[in-house]
This record gives C-alpha cells, sequence and structure tokens, in this order.
C-alpha cells in the first residue's frame, strides 16, 4: 500500500510538471510548530497530553495551470511529534497506583505531496504523506506506589532512544487551509494524521502496552516562503 501511494504521487508530479505550459517551478521553505498527541484507541488516554514541537524544511511548487489556480506542491521536512505525560496519578488493577510525568519526542521526515488550490490568496491543500521515524527522545519519569503501602520508587525511562519497537515507515495525509501572498509568502493551519499504528503488535514495554493503537496526530502551524521565478 505505502508503494503503490508513493508510486501515484510519483506520477502526479511528474504529470504536472509536463502540463506547466512554461510556468516556472518555484522552491521555497517552510517552519512553524507542530501541536501534537495521539489518536486512536488508547489505554489511560487521560495521562496523554498535546505538546508543541518544531516543524521545517524545504518545499517545490509546481503549476498546472497557468493562473496558478491549481498546483502540486511536495514537500520534505522534519517534524517533531509526541507527546507530554500528564502528571495524574492513576490506579491499577491490582490496587497499586502510578504517576508518569515527562515528554517523548518522536523527530520524523515527512514527505507529503499536496494538491494545491490558490483562489484570491487564499489556498486549501491536502494529499498522502510518507513519514520516517529518524529518532526518539523519552524522558519520562514514573513514581509507583505499591498495593498496600509502602515507600514510592522513581524510575526514568529506559533506552530513552530505542526505536526498534516502532514501526519506522507511515503513511498518512494532510490538509490546510491558509494565505497566500503575491510576493510567496504564506501562513497555513494544517492537520496531519496517519493510516496505521506506529507502535509493532509485539511491543509490550512502551507504557506498559498503552500505545499499541496509537497513531500520530497534530495540528501545524506555519509560515512558508516561495522564492519568485526568474
Amino acid at each position: 500500500m505505502k508503494k503503490t501511494a508513493i508510486l501515484a504521487a510519483a506520477l502526479l508530479a511528474t504529470a504536472a510538471v509536463s502540463s506547466a505550459q512554461a510556468q516556472s517551478i518555484r522552491i521555497g521553505l517552510r517552519a512553524g510548530a507542530n501541536y501534537s498527541n495521539l489518536a486512536g484507541n488508547i489505554q489511560n488516554q487521560d495521562t496523554y497530553n498535546n505538546k508543541f514541537g518544531f516543524l521545517g524544511g524545504a518545499m517545490l511548487n509546481i503549476p498546472v495551470t497557468t493562473d496558478g489556480f491549481f498546483s502540486v506542491q511536495p514537500e520534505v521536512l522534519y517534524s517533531q511529534k509526541g507527546f507530554e505525560n500528564k502528571p495524574t496519578e492513576y490506579t491499577g488493577l491490582l490496587g497499586g497506583k502510578q504517576k508518569r510525568e515527562g515528554s517523548v519526542n518522536y523527530n520524523y521526515l515527512d514527505v507529503p505531496v499536496l494538491l494545491k488550490v490558490r483562489a484570491s490568496g487564499l489556498i486549501f491543500e491536502a494529499g498522502p504523506q510518507y513519514s520516517y521515524l529518524l529518532s526518539a527522545n523519552n524522558q519520562t519519569k514514573t513514581t509507583t506506589t505499591p498495593a498496600l503501602g509502602g515507600t514510592p520508587t522513581t524510575t526514568e525511562s529506559q533506552n530513552k532512544t530505542d526505536v526498534s519497537g516502532f514501526n519506522r515507515s507511515e503513511l498518512g495525509y494532510l490538509a490546510g487551509v491558509g494565505y497566500e501572498a503575491e510576493n510567496g509568502l504564506s501562513l497555513s493551519l494544517r492537520y496531519t494524521g496517519a493510516f496505521s499504528d506506529f507502535v509493532k503488535p509485539s511491543n509490550n514495554s512502551d507504557f506498559y502496552g498503552d500505545l499499541k493503537n496509537a497513531r500520530h496526530s497534530a495540528f501545524q502551524l506555519s509560515l512558508g516562503y516561495l522564492i519568485p521565478s526568474k
């Protein structure tokens, strides 16, 4: 499925180039922020909160119509996703109590291929996105209180940068709206999500199996700049 989607996106971009009708392809830059969390059927979901992360990279705008109304825009973005652990104490099945706090960063290379409509400065864009997990950083601290009382124990996350329990390739989607000025400067509000779980089914160690059915989800606010063509 992933190979089919990537092939379809490549064919679409190729078709757009051939129909550009003497319009110049423009390159540009994008930078902004993710407001990310997890979606899906997640156990103890209230303990996982939104977090902010950096977003930035390059884009290529390929016109399809001569008036600039319709174009294809592939992008390559470094994207920080993840969540924060809300320091809320909850009780397990045997009566023991646990509190988790800290944040988890998942650093991705995102490659969306967007169909873009520009009408009087307003922009509407949507398309598929391929993501590859570059690295992770788990900064979680867990405090456990025994069921029969006693002294609570606090442990730091182990193997903070281990990504062996995750599906590193991910297929998702992106859609957004924004405004683009004549000089190429734009402001975009987007939403991006994933079609598949990012934790491998055999992975029961990360957050005690809470994330088995978790998918990445993020709102994005960013500034873009398309360099004027010659």
